[in-house]
């Protein structure tokens, strides 16, 4: 682990990195993921977009994970312009 890692890793919780890790994967539906954020994540599909959301503006989250994060901010800037 790096020293930047570290020290990321310090500054989360422990749910962060649990929400963070689950953001890097992909899902076959909709459905499917948002009944594994219930299973695996114990929280609600708004609640975990939310935080991801919240954890996407973190610098801890972006040394931690730095490809999730600039990929879900590349996907939740792209949506911003779709909108506006």
């Amino acid at each position: 682990m790096s020293d930047t890692e570290g020290e990321a890793r310090a500054g989360l919780s422990e749910q962060d990195r649990a929400v963070l890790s689950f953001a890097a994967r992909g899902w076959a539906s909709p459905g499917e993921k948002e009944r594994a954020i219930r299973e695996r994540l114990g929280m609600s599909p708004v609640r975990y977009y939310q935080q991801l959301n919240a954890l996407l503006d973190d610098a801890r989250a972006l040394a931690f994970d730095p490809v999730t994060v600039n990929r879900l901010r590349s996907v939740r800037q792209a949506n911003r312009e779709r909108t506006h």
